[in-house]
């Protein structure tokens, strides 16, 4: 006879469709892609720190940037639904074609930004303040290329109030030199509304067929490259300001070098012409950039210490 405690576990068909779901929800909202805001979070954090924050903080700050993310692109794929369905390139994606129903993306923004504004004031009372307004521009931002093709600008600061965020979250006020927190948001700003740029290079025709707003469907792609470029050389001249503003060291300095060299080969990749490669350079370069920034500074400050104390208040938590 078989020994039952051999066997493998009978199959649950219930325990199978949450596994599906969950996997299907992680792929609605581009759960991989909290590699493009979470790293800049962090590195508000450290910097406000002068090193790392306390294991809390942290976590909250974890918390809070993963379900504000979530909320945002499940808002964003709830309300673009329609216009998904048209489009060839996303008619694929999970309500589109009915793997996941509207009503389920409401729920999971609803969820999802309820536990943005618990984590943020679990950290301080300004971040608790501070977080509607932070979901108001998350959450806009999916309507604007509606009106507006300033989309791509609107996202950039969408993502670049993380490290601002992350700033106010260890910190509690507005004191220290906000500079630096500033010159991470212009990184991030500039970097992403670069590459957004170059992302939406793709639909060009659609949204201009539709009626809908982009730089590139109202001048082109091959403007809207060179646009991009501009953008990404700011993102660099940024990023050395913070490097020089924030008393850095020379391994922090050497990844801002290797987050230049990313972007440059970033904009190699793509032409007016020849958008076949749009996937590496958005996907996998910009994925690498901000992790090189990170590991960076957490490797500079802890061999050269921080720009200030860190001992920053970080009380009732």
């Amino acid at each position: 006879m078989t020994d039952p405690d051999t066997l493998p576990p009978p199959s649950t068909p219930l325990v199978e469709e949450e596994a599906s779901k969950l996997a299907l929800t992680l792929s609605m909202v581009k759960f991989s892609h909290s590699v493009f805001a979470l790293p800049f979070a962090l590195m508000g954090a450290w910097l406000a720190a002068g090193g790392m924050p306390a294991p809390n903080v942290l976590a909250w700050i974890v918390v809070a940037a993963v379900s504000a993310r979530t909320s945002a692109m499940a808002f964003n794929r709830l309300v673009d639904r329609d216009i998904d369905a048209q489009n060839p390139r996303t008619a694929v994606r999970e309500i589109p074609r009915g793997a996941l129903s509207a009503r389920y993306a409401a729920g999971l923004v609803v969820v999802s930004a309820a536990v943005f504004v618990g984590a943020a004031w679990r950290l301080n009372s300004l971040s608790g303040k501070l977080a509607p307004l932070v979901l108001l521009v998350l959450l806009g931002y999916s309507l604007v290329k509606r009106f507006s093709a300033a989309v791509h600008f609107v996202l950039g600061v969408a993502l670049g109030l993380a490290p601002l965020g992350a700033w106010i979250a260890v910190r509690g006020d507005f004191e220290g030199d906000l500079a630096i927190p500033l010159l991470l948001f212009l990184t991030v700003w500039t970097w992403v509304a670069g590459f957004d740029l170059i992302y939406s290079c793709q639909d060009a025709d659609f949204d201009a067929g539709k009626g809908l707003h982009s730089l590139p469907a109202k001048i082109g792609v091959g403007r809207s490259l060179i646009v991009s470029r501009l953008l990404h050389v700011a993102t660099v001249a940024a990023l050395l300001a913070l490097v020089v503003r924030a008393d850095r060291g020379p391994v922090f300095l050497g990844a801002a070098v290797l987050a230049a060299l990313l972007l440059l080969w970033e904009q190699s990749l793509v032409r007016a012409d020849d958008l076949s490669r749009v996937n590496v350079a958005f996907f996998t370069v910009n994925g690498w950039v901000g992790i090189a920034l990170f590991i960076g500074l957490v490797v500079d400050m802890a061999f050269t210490g921080g720009a200030e104390a860190a001992s920053v208040a970080v009380g009732g938590l």
